[in-house]
């Protein structure tokens, strides 16, 4: 039996695509209040693995789950994508026109700034959307409402007053399984990798996309963070399209490893589109 962390109260979108990916799986759940409290639990072995958001296909990248993993060393072990639906939830009763304030976790706010704007509605940020849909509910306010799934709105005994408010209809987040160890699975098609340059100068990361490019693998996520050691330093996390057990993956980490720049993989998987 594995026991698997993911981010709480009952209703969140982590807990619907935990749910579905571990479907018939011999699984212990344990719901944690935050991002980063759900990967510490990985590294601290109070649990086997854990599913976190990384990634929305309109607000983008989730720092805190990119910064847990590397602050934690964690291994990711597949990757999972999972469509989104987004609706402001009140208490029964309230109507739109009475809504002047919104709560919601931030990458769900940031998910529908247009929506927020245009309403001129007060932000108020909470630990996920099922934390804001129960904090709506036992507030009792007509006046604030949560951003969150149609199931969290039942299970609290909310009602929807819009639906699908995010910026986009075509909304996705990709979440992924992490635990410590490096998966051995035979069916790999992506790798994540961090990679810290030796130094900075001009053309560094050009140097190391060209490594790539050579070697025709494709690029599918690139982002940068600081190194933490003095301002304007930064390291990249390279997502490619190539497991790796391939020969080229690994030809691509030896040549970078040769300039001098620190490689570290952070998994092999492939994805999963619930």
């Amino acid at each position: 039996m594995n026991k698997v962390a993911y981010l709480g109260p009952n209703g969140t979108f982590s807990e619907e695509a935990a749910l579905k990916f571990f479907e018939g799986t011999d699984t212990e759940w344990v719901m944690l209040s935050s991002i980063p409290d759900v990967l510490e639990a990985v590294s601290r072995d109070e649990v086997d693995k854990c599913m976190v958001p990384i990634e929305n296909s309109i607000a983008g990248n989730i720092h805190m789950t990119i910064d847990g993993l590397l602050l934690y060393n964690l291994r990711i072990e597949a990757d999972v994508v999972f469509k989104v639906s987004l609706h402001l939830i009140g208490n029964p009763g309230s109507a739109m026109s009475d809504i002047h304030t919104v709560r919601s976790i931030m990458p769900a706010i940031n998910q529908c700034r247009r929506f927020i704007k245009e309403h001129a509605l007060k932000l108020e940020y909470a630990d996920s959307t099922a934390h804001a849909a129960f904090s709506v509910k036992e507030s009792g306010d007509a006046g604030t409402a949560a951003i969150g799934s149609a199931s969290v709105a039942e299970k609290y005994g909310l009602q929807i007053l819009e639906s699908g408010v995010q910026d986009h209809s075509a909304n996705h987040t990709r979440f992924i399984v992490v635990s410590k160890k490096p998966n051995e699975d035979t069916g790999q098609k992506k790798t994540m990798m961090l990679i810290t340059p030796s130094e900075e100068y001009p053309g560094v990361l050009s140097s190391i996309l060209n490594v790539f490019s050579a070697l025709a693998i494709n690029l599918s996520w690139i982002e940068s963070r600081p190194t933490g050691r003095k301002l304007g330093e930064y390291r990249f996390l390279i997502e490619t399209e190539a497991g790796g057990n391939e020969q080229r993956m690994d030809k691509a980490i030896k040549i970078i490893e040769t300039f001098g720049h620190d490689v570290h993989v952070l998994g092999s998987y492939a994805t999963t589109i619930l």
